[in-house]
């Protein structure tokens, strides 16, 4: 698996067509922003935070300090 393109997890389709809004589109994007950034963004919900966060976490990784 290439870890430099690590596919976001199933998040739901708000949320999903919320961060392909703004071209995230791996988890290594998403690790560079904050949470805080990512829940003001119509569609990102705290499950899809979490669900995100469990994603992060496996790969190694983490969000952003806001």
């Amino acid at each position: 698996m290439n870890s430099s393109n690590t596919l976001l997890p199933a998040i739901g389709q708000p949320a999903t067509r919320a961060l392909a809004a703004q071209d995230i589109t791996s988890l290594e994007q998403v690790a560079k922003l904050a949470p805080e950034y990512l829940l003001s963004l119509h569609g990102v919900g705290n499950k899809a935070i979490e669900i995100l966060r469990q994603s992060l976490h496996a790969q190694g990784l983490d969000f952003a300090v806001a």
